[in-house]
């Protein structure tokens, strides 16, 4: 049986299954945690999650608060792992920060918006930090 996606037929074998995401997500994050760390961050939260989403991680640096979405990818067929955080999904990262600042009464708290792009290439990955990726967006 196939399924309707962006107006055409696929069948589940033409692309990676839902346990396969799962674990390039998760070992991305665990890699994006141990790189962040490594860059000076202190990991306040992963996968902060309330009624309006998640935020993949919560951390702070020297700079103030960061709220970092991660983006793994094992391949560039769709695009690189950067491009992957589209104005819709900025727009409801901004959404669950500002419900974290509010639920933890830091709304005067300075705070940015990371993106943690990684390829996961064979050999070794290739992991980017990039700093003030997108503004507030609602």
């Amino acid at each position: 049986m196939g399924h309707i996606m962006f107006g055409k037929w696929f069948r589940k074998s033409d692309g990676p299954n839902i346990d396969e995401r799962r674990r390039t997500g998760e070992s991305g994050e665990a890699l994006a945690v141990k790189f962040l760390e490594k860059n000076g961050y202190k990991i306040i939260e992963r996968n902060y999650r309330c009624k309006l989403g998640e935020i993949d991680i919560i951390a702070r640096d020297d700079r103030g608060l960061a709220f970092i979405e991660v983006k793994a990818r094992r391949t560039d067929e769709f695009g690189g792992p950067k491009w992957a955080v589209t104005p819709k999904k900025q727009r409801k990262i901004s959404m669950v920060a500002l419900e974290y600042l509010k639920e933890t009464e830091q709304m005067e708290k300075k705070a940015r918006f990371d993106v943690v792009a990684i390829r996961l290439l064979p050999d070794h990955p290739d992991v980017e930090i990039i700093k003030n990726a997108f503004e507030l967006a609602y």
